[in-house]
């Protein structure tokens, strides 16, 4: 995609959670988190790279006890839809017998993050809870449930806050949607 494109692509896009917004449901979810994780001393786990903004606003946010590592698990590689998981990069730090906290950008369908908390508990995770910056509205059941939510949005193609489109703009400190085709 040319430079050009990509500025096409955010001037038509539309706006749909501005960074007040995002800051909010930021404050609120470390809130939920610190009251229910504070004294489990959990392992917070980024899924990478869409998880990373998310991870990067939250962590300082969250007062107490923890330990982070990361882990890569993909399905786009850069496109629109999903294919087979790929499993880049696991933790390194230990999952046996630990409370681990999974953060990711946006919970679309959950094929992802059910696969991810499948091998966590699989690894011997004493128990897995996810947080989402965002959960797509999909209008049906998905094969896993966060347990902590910061937005909602409808279900189209969103990016920003480390989402993103064809590639890009994951570093949009807001969520937008692609425009829908006629």
């Amino acid at each position: 995609m040319k430079t050009q494109e990509a500025w096409k692509l955010i001037a038509d896009a539309d706006l749909l959670h501005g960074r007040t917004e995002i800051e909010l449901a930021l404050d609120r979810l470390a809130g939920q988190i610190t009251a229910a994780l504070a004294d489990e001393f959990p392992l917070v786990l980024c899924v990478m790279a869409g998880g990373a903004i998310f991870a990067g606003e939250l962590l300082p946010r969250l007062g107490f006890p923890l330990e982070f590592d990361y882990l890569h698990a993909t399905r786009y590689r850069g496109g629109l839809h999903g294919g087979e998981i790929e499993w880049a990069v696991m933790p390194r730090t230990p999952v046996e017998h630990r409370m681990v906290l999974l953060l990711d950008d946006i919970l679309d369908e959950g094929h992802t993050l059910a696969a991810t908390k499948a091998k966590l508990l699989e690894m011997r995770a004493a128990r897995v809870e996810i947080a989402v910056l965002a959960e797509k509205d999909l209008g049906h059941d998905k094969p896993v449930a966060p347990d902590y939510v910061g937005l909602r949005v409808p279900n189209r193609y969103v990016f920003g806050m480390g989402m993103d489109a064809h590639g890009l703009w994951r570093n949009l400190p807001a969520i937008y949607a692609l425009k829908e085709k006629d």
